[in-house]
């Protein structure tokens, strides 16, 4: 490992060939491809009868489109020269996917909280991704492009100054770095932020496997626990892939440690249905589970999802450690965040498809972004800009990305100034994707 010194002197190299107010401009490319054809590509080993959903949920709104297309953001990020300070990404650090979750010892906590197209790469991409949701969000909700333009400010200064206090720190500090949710209540000064933040904490500690079988199951006339039925958004999971499910449970089993297995073997199955989930991830093959404990009101819900190709992988141009993309998804969680959920697994499933198993609620919860008052969204953004530098500077080497931030924040103005120009093509591209919509290049279902 090199000295403290070198490692610095490495990252304030690389500002020579990505200096820092060069992360300022977005001019897209004149071969850049249309969003559509890359949102049609990504769907093309997808369940056709969602792509409808997916397609009406991004044509709700800017920031809904920019959630669902990381595929796009990836393209335009890799089209640019970077940094090539590696980290793992978590390659979709848009706003609402920062939030709540327990850890193992039940405490709760703020971070990343997904992880589907997790790979490594140039650290600014995460930041760049969240800097540009800021934005779109902002205007989303009515603010200034002042106020927006504060707010993605605020998330990238907040990632860099916390860099440089991690840069300091030693590897075991850094390593148990967190956030504790309850922790951040007496940092509120406004009494009105504070009973919001205290409605969020709360409904995150109910959400829980034994709220979940109260919301989403039924018993029948003869007395059996099953899913109920929601379709198209929840329906039950046909012999076939019952079947399936039980053959790959064992299969995920064995990639849990031996003490998380024995806790495991005390659950059997009732049912599984197929299950539509995000605005992403709409189209690839999920399910959940339901396991019954001491008995039927001891419930455990898993949720097993599909992990395909990273948006990041055709932009790198050196490949990760997986070979298997949930191994890819788990090992890039574990990797990314403070705790991880105790069943967190991977295996391989029909047709040689990848999944990967994790609690279906484990006191999960998120900010409700769209009724934040500027104030407040720059508070939030500010968040995450801290998470996500918790995060970066466990994979990466944060004393060279911290050397190459500097103490001083021409890369939180040029990162600022880019999100407001991407929110520009965000909503150029929103655009497209509404008008293919509408003249039937492609069907959306609106409102599911």
């Amino acid at each position: 490992m090199s000295s403290p010194a070198d490692r610095a002197a490495q990252g304030k190299r690389a500002r020579k060939h990505a200096p820092r107010s060069a992360h300022a401009p977005w001019i897209p490319a004149a071969d850049r491809p249309d969003p559509v054809v890359v949102l049609e590509r990504q769907g093309a080993d997808r369940l056709p009868d969602l792509l409808p959903i997916r397609y009406g949920r991004m044509a709700a709104s800017p920031f809904a489109f920019l959630r669902g297309a990381a595929a796009v953001m990836a393209g335009d990020l890799a089209a640019n020269p970077h940094t090539g300070l590696t980290v793992q990404l978590c390659g979709d650090a848009h706003l609402l996917n920062f939030g709540l979750f327990a850890s193992p010892e039940r405490s709760l906590l703020f971070d990343l909280n997904d992880f589907d197209e997790t790979y490594p790469g140039p650290f600014e991409w995460d930041v760049k991704r969240l800097a540009a949701s800021v934005a779109v969000a902002a205007r989303g909700n009515g603010h200034s492009d002042k106020e927006a333009h504060r707010a993605a400010l605020a998330a990238t200064a907040a990632y860099r100054t916390n860099m440089r206090r991690l840069a300091g720190l030693g590897e075991l500090a850094v390593w148990y770095e967190r956030i504790d949710a309850h922790d951040l209540l007496p940092l509120i000064r406004s009494a009105r932020h504070r009973r919001r933040a205290e409605h969020t904490l709360a409904q995150a500690t109910r959400r829980t496997s034994l709220h979940a079988l109260a919301k989403l199951t039924e018993t029948t006339p003869d007395g059996r626990r099953r899913i109920v039925h929601d379709p198209p958004l929840l329906e039950p999971a046909g012999v076939s892939d019952a079947a399936a499910i039980r053959k790959m449970f064992g299969d995920y089993r064995s990639t849990l440690a031996e003490e998380r297995r024995r806790l495991l073997d005390r659950y059997r199955f009732v049912d599984a249905a197929r299950k539509v989930v995000g605005v992403g991830s709409v189209g690839t093959r999920c399910f959940i589970v339901l396991l019954a404990g001491r008995d039927t009101d001891d419930p455990l819900f898993l949720q097993i999802k599909e992990a395909t190709r990273s948006v990041i992988e055709d932009h790198v141009p050196y490949h990760g450690p997986y070979i298997h993309p949930g191994h890819r998804v788990v090992s890039g969680q574990r990797l990314l965040q403070a705790a991880s959920d105790i069943f967190l697994g991977w295996m391989t499933g029909p047709q040689g498809r990848a999944f990967y198993w994790r609690q279906l609620r484990d006191m999960k919860g998120s900010a409700d972004v769209a009724v934040m008052r500027p104030d407040e969204l720059t508070a939030y953004a500010r968040l995450c800009g801290v998470a996500l530098s918790r995060a970066h500077a466990r994979s990466g080497d944060r004393i060279a990305i911290a050397a190459y931030l500097g103490k001083t924040d021409p890369f939180d103005r040029a990162v600022a100034a880019f999100a407001l120009r991407y929110a520009d093509q965000t909503d150029r591209d929103h655009a497209v994707l509404r008008r293919a919509v509408s003249e039937g290049v492609l069907t959306a279902t609106p409102g599911a």
